[in-house]
């Protein structure tokens, strides 16, 4: 009995949360009209008042997708990916809360049957605005990292890349806390 009231304890007081992202663009060429987007959900648990745990899955589509993994972003792209990071809140202000997420992607590409696959290692500094108890507003600002891609096939060769990717790099999502 002890042990189930501890649990029980434990659980009512858990900070889990769940939320994401979603995305759409689009862009018209010379030639024709193209168009991605992307869902992106999120689920997590606050160790602390500093600390989180959370995993990421994303699906995105379309002309503009995974131009971290593929050097031509205009083909049709289908991607997938999952990405568990580790949450820092290093400063608060009131109902802003300034973090950084050190994260482990993998995605997933498949351009018309041309597949790749690729992984990182980045930092996400971020920012939420705890809108009210339940609700919190979330933004990542860029980020800082290594990531390496390779094609599907014999023979292919992998790319590495290192650096800050502040372009097209500004996300925003909503999380429900329980």
């Amino acid at each position: 009995m002890t042990l189930v009231a501890a649990f029980v304890s434990v659980s009512m007081s858990a900070q889990f949360y769940v939320g994401g992202s979603v995305g759409f663009a689009s862009f018209d060429d010379s030639n024709k009209s193209h168009s991605a987007f992307k869902f992106v959900p999120e689920v997590g648990y606050n160790l602390d008042e500093d600390m989180a745990v959370g995993i990421t899955l994303g699906y995105t589509q379309g002309s503009t997708t995974a131009a971290w993994l593929l050097t031509n972003p205009n083909e049709d792209l289908k991607t997938f990916s999952i990405a568990p990071y580790l949450r820092y809140s290093f400063a608060k202000f009131g109902p802003v809360t300034v973090f950084a997420d050190g994260c482990f992607e993998y995605a997933h590409v498949d351009n018309n049957g041309a597949k790749a696959n690729g992984w990182g290692l980045g930092i996400l500094p971020g920012i939420a605005v705890n809108l009210n108890e339940k609700f919190s507003f979330v933004s990542h600002i860029g980020r800082l990292g290594y990531s390496q891609s390779k094609a599907d096939v014999s023979g292919a060769k992998a790319v590495s890349t290192f650096g800050l990717d502040l372009d097209n790099a500004l996300t925003f999502g909503l999380y429900y806390n329980f």
